[in-house]
């Protein structure tokens, strides 16, 4: 399948973070995995669209051209606790992105990485958190961007 003809949901398989609300790039005892969207952090001197486009080239390989924002995501009650003693409030931007090319792969963050037709996505194992944000990038009807 090539990146033009691809379903609009791409997503991988990465490890979940045990914290209470469990979410975001989820990691979680192994084995067990839940599906999400690729992301990952911002780095100084880029802008948040070369941010998206490195994030998803490096964990999937496929190269992106961001379009627009489906929108801004936390929750007071969703804390990560990282094994090194930091303590973060989850915050995530997601963005509506066109692939332009490459091909799958996995990556240090992934363990499997694949194109989901949205008709298959309730036989993964995707946070609900996750879901919310997959099931606004899907909406076509929606005409302005999640903010909460």
């Amino acid at each position: 399948m090539s990146a033009e003809t691809a379903p609009r949901s791409l997503l991988r398989a990465a490890p979940q973070q045990r914290v209470e609300d469990g979410h975001g790039r989820p990691r979680r005892h192994p084995p067990a995995r839940l599906w999400a969207l690729p992301g990952g952090g911002h780095d100084a001197g880029e802008s948040i669209a070369q941010t998206v486009v490195r994030e998803v080239e490096e964990g999937t390989g496929i190269a992106v051209v961001v379009e627009d924002i489906v929108g801004l995501y936390t929750d007071p009650q969703h804390v990560m606790a990282y094994d090194h003693g930091e303590v973060r409030q989850q915050l995530s931007i997601c963005f509506h992105a066109r692939p332009i090319g490459g091909s799958l792969r996995t990556s240090s963050e992934s363990k499997e990485v694949r194109w989901v037709a949205p008709a298959d996505l309730d036989k993964l194992d995707i946070h609900p958190s996750m879901r919310l944000r997959i099931k606004h990038g899907l909406d076509s009807a929606r005409s302005a961007p999640y903010i909460g």
